[in-house]
């Protein structure tokens, strides 16, 4: 008989490392309602979380936030997925490169945090349509986060691509994800649609199984339309809040089981032309020390918030139409550079109070870098891309349609029109209805006449002769995102009065103008006849070389007005310099090509140039620089109310 072969050593170790290594079957996050907290793997566990997330951060930063997260005493992250990040339109899907959740979940595996995860369908977030794809607008009469049938066979459609992907992270399977949460503060929707709720739930459940541990959040004053019988039921509130108030009206619908925050507000959103929020650092301490005496679990929204690149920003409805920033800094503990702050070490020195501290030092903040100033050179005016920025022509309609109507989600869209008589006078020119959505740029044979703004300035006087061009720049500022607001269509949602007389006859050019910028800009497009004293919506641009390793840096536009502004291709956001508080831009280091290669930078500016047309980057930000009161407009043409403090609830 053949002599049996000696068992190689890897062959002995397979059963003690299978043993050894934690097993997806036994690993377990559930709730103890008998004894009124969590239990991890069958152990006591609270979790001490903060939200950030990886749709405001490049992809080559995401490790660095996170191990800062894991070092400042943190086990689990927060954070949304915004449908309309990764389903651009219908059925067409991006989880690449920055969209690639997958990826942000294995990043945050390897900092050893676990993850509670905020799917939606609606996320808020201050994010475009808080979450939900634009293109739902396309059916006009669609009734947003509720039993609609068009709506939930959206959502379907959706989560039946995104669960199933998620189903191997859960928690239990051996990934991350300890609790997922269902729809997003649904009592401060205005629809309080049971159906859809449990529609939803049934539809997690049947995509995700029962294991995982599923959840609510609201406001206190939204528990009643947000909670439902099988999910666990938790609450958000600021430091400023009475915790003891809201942790017992919170008792009435989760009686038995951990107490928890899954929003603790360290900072707040900033709007354009309002002052920097912030949330002082004894407040925010205070608070988070209150609650984790209690035993409570805690998630502070936002721990690193980081930017609104792009035309991502959200919007509110309070009192009048209000953008937001494209800074998304929140005043959080890690700032939008990523770099810690005093309000992280000072959130450190409570957590170490009940928890074990990673060893070791947080890393410093990142190198900063100044440059300039430099000139920016004058590339034309935006009419004089209509070619470049709409090379499929014109969309002809008797009256004005809609961004959502052409099928535009983001960004412009050029109005035009020809005067069919003769304006020798000026004559009042305005939209009935509060109809410019959001903030029209109105030229007359290219000659820049002014701005109408959504609640804001409701007219202008024209003049011009017979057969003059009349063309009408249409931004989409961001759309609505929180709580009780309705579909939020943009572009001209009414046509347009000259006088008496409804204007007609439209040409409407939805423009690519990241597309030109990127791909058709670099082409040295053919040089064309410049205005001595240009005004109106105008492309500048200049190259610039960074020696060394450089770093990360703000733009600062001083005595630019109103625009959007690219680095290397790369669409870094809004500016509104005239308006602030936000006056720089972060730069990430990895936007910049170093060590002598050429950088450029594009500006499309919308209203007016400064005499000197430079630019600055400087090694630290400006975001406070709105040196007057809040203001808000009040609704009449053209006239400016008192001054009023902004009520800042709502998130």
């Amino acid at each position: 008989m053949a002599p049996k072969k000696p068992l190689c050593l890897p062959a002995l170790l397979l059963p003690l490392l299978t043993l050894l290594l934690p097993q997806a079957g036994t690993r377990s996050f559930v709730v103890d309602r008998e004894n009124d907290r969590f239990l991890l793997d069958g152990a006591p566990f609270r979790y001490v979380s903060g939200s950030l997330h990886y749709f405001r951060v490049p992809r080559v930063l995401w490790a660095d936030r996170l191990f800062k997260m894991r070092m400042s005493g943190l086990n689990t992250v927060q954070f949304y997925v915004p449908w309309n990040y990764h389903e651009p339109e219908p059925g067409v899907y991006n989880f690449n490169g920055s969209r690639d959740l997958f990826a942000f979940l294995n990043e945050a595996s390897v900092a050893n945090l676990l993850v509670i995860l905020r799917p939606g369908p609606y996320i808020c977030a201050e994010w475009d349509m808080g979450g939900l794809p634009a293109w739902l607008l396309q059916k006009p009469d669609i009734h947003l986060r509720t039993s609609d049938p068009d709506f939930l066979a959206a959502v379907d459609s959706w989560f039946k691509v995104l669960l199933p992907r998620l189903y191997p992270w859960l928690y239990h399977n051996g990934g991350n994800i300890i609790s997922i949460q269902v729809e997003n503060e649904y009592g401060s929707y205005r629809a309080c649609d049971f159906g859809y709720m449990r529609h939803l739930a049934g539809l997690f459940r049947a995509l995700l199984g029962d294991r995982i541990l599923l959840f609510t959040t609201d406001g206190p004053e939204g528990l009643k339309c947000g909670s439902l019988q099988g999910l666990y039921t938790t609450v958000d509130f600021g430091p400023a809040d009475n915790m003891t108030k809201i942790f017992a009206l919170l008792r009435k619908y989760e009686p038995r089981g951990p107490l928890v925050n899954s929003e603790y507000y360290t900072g707040w959103l900033d709007y354009w032309g309002q002052n920097h929020s912030t949330r002082s650092i004894s407040a925010v301490t205070t608070g988070l020390e209150n609650m984790l005496r209690l035993g409570a679990s805690v998630n502070m929204y936002m721990f690193h918030g980081g930017t609104n690149f792009g035309y991502w920003n959200g919007a509110d409805e309070k009192g009048r139409f209000l953008p937001i920033t494209t800074s998304y800094d929140y005043d959080a503990p890690i700032s939008e550079a990523g770099d810690p702050t005093p309000k992280l070490f000072a959130l450190r020195n409570v957590i170490s109070e009940f928890q074990e501290i990673p060893l070791g030092p947080l890393p410093p903040p990142s190198p900063k870098m100044m440059l300039g100033p430099l000139t920016l050179h004058l590339d034309g005016d935006l009419l004089a891309f209509l070619d470049f920025l709409c090379p499929q022509g014109p969309i002809r309609s008797i009256l004005p349609l809609s961004f959502e109507a052409v099928k535009q989600d983001r960004g412009f869209v050029l109005y035009r029109t020809y005067l069919t008589y003769t304006v020798s006078e000026p004559t009042q020119f305005w939209v009935p209805n509060n109809g410019v959505h959001d903030r029209a740029y109105v030229m007359v044979d290219g000659v820049f006449q002014g701005v109408l703004e959504r609640n804001m300035k409701h007219q202008l006087f024209l003049m011009g002769t017979v057969g003059a061009k009349l063309d009408i720049l249409l931004e989409n500022m961001g759309r609505l995102s929180f709580g009780s607001n309705s579909s939020d269509f943009k572009g001209l949602l009414e046509p347009p009065i000259l006088g008496q007389r409804v204007l007609t006859q439209w040409l409407m050019f939805p423009l690519k103008v990241d597309k030109l910028v990127k791909w058709w800009f670099p082409l040295q497009l053919m040089k064309r006849s410049h205005p001595q004293v240009p005004s109106g919506p105008t492309f500048y641009s200049t190259t610039f070389p960074i020696l060394g390793e450089g770093g990360d840096t703000f733009l600062f536009l001083p005595g630019w007005t109103k625009g959007q502004v690219w680095i290397n291709g790369f669409n870094l956001g809004r500016y509104w310099t005239k308006r602030g508080p936000q006056e720089t831009l972060y730069v990430p280091r990895p936007l910049l090509f170093s060590r002598g290669a050429l950088n450029k930078i594009t500006l499309l500016e919308l209203e007016n140039v400064p005499p000197q047309p430079q630019i600055q980057f400087l090694d630290r930000p400006i975001l406070n620089s709105t040196l007057h009161k809040t203001y808000i407009y009040s609704l009449s043409p053209d006239t400016q109310s008192a001054s009023e403090p902004m009520e800042l609830s709502g998130h």
